[in-house]
């Protein structure tokens, strides 16, 4: 058997094996779970560091509340920037979102400036600025079972998809106990690194496998991605 034999075998078996994989596994190893649907977008009134308007619609979103004391949560989103940022960035459409009081835009700007000595790439960090009633209102539109704290805060952040719905954890694990997991602590680095970390790859790879399934008709991977949404 000559090598380009060879190379054809290897290219038709391995994309097979992977979707067979992908098809005996639980649903929700492949897909995330939606906690809420058509979440309200962000104000066109708020502003940014980079004075872009920023919108939710069409980008995968980590989105998070800063509140007033954003130096003590420095740490946070340090974490969050080494845990997750720096390894899923690139990713096209991938964004972090954190909403900040107006007043905060200084420190914000200072923290940024902290993670270029790590991190070469900021583009997909977004600080937006609003009055801390609205932030308050829109917080409490994800109708979330943790809340904001005196600061208009909170170490927790959410993972959003283009569609403007909540993803995380809800139903039956793999091993089949009830788990829930609306949001994740970054003051935890263990949280990010497993948890979150594991989900923010579920939702990319999502995404992956719906771009493949646009771009060219691909019959067998269509049947197995539409076995396992049968299995919601």
């Amino acid at each position: 058997m000559n090598k380009n034999k060879i190379v054809l075998i290897i290219l038709f078996i391995f994309p097979i094996i992977t979707y067979l994989i992908f098809a005996s596994a639980k649903h929700n190893s492949l897909f995330l779970k939606t906690i809420s649907e058509n979440n309200k977008e962000l104000s066109s009134e708020w502003t940014s560091l980079s004075g872009e308007k920023v919108q939710l619609q069409n980008k995968i979103t980590v989105l998070g509340f800063v509140g007033k004391d954003v130096y003590e949560n420095k740490t946070n989103l340090f974490n969050l920037n080494q845990k997750i940022y720096n390894k899923y960035f690139g990713f096209k459409d991938f964004q972090f979102v954190m909403i900040a009081p107006q007043g905060t835009e200084k420190e914000c700007a200072e923290i940024l400036e902290n993670f270029n000595v790590l991190t070469k790439d900021l583009s997909g960090w977004k600080f937006v600025f609003a009055p801390t009633n609205e932030i308050e209102d829109y917080y409490n539109s994800y109708n979330l079972v943790s809340h904001l704290d005196e600061n208009f805060g909170t170490p927790n952040v959410i993972l959003i998809d283009k569609n403007r719905n909540h993803r995380g954890r809800k139903g039956k694990n793999k091993n089949g106990e009830e788990e829930y997991k609306e949001s994740y602590n970054t003051i935890s680095a263990a949280d990010l690194h497993n948890d979150m970390s594991d989900d923010v790859k579920i939702l990319l790879r999502e995404y992956r496998l719906a771009l493949k399934k646009n771009k060219r008709k691909d019959e067998f991977r269509d049947k197995i991605v539409e076995e396992v949404e049968q299995n919601k």
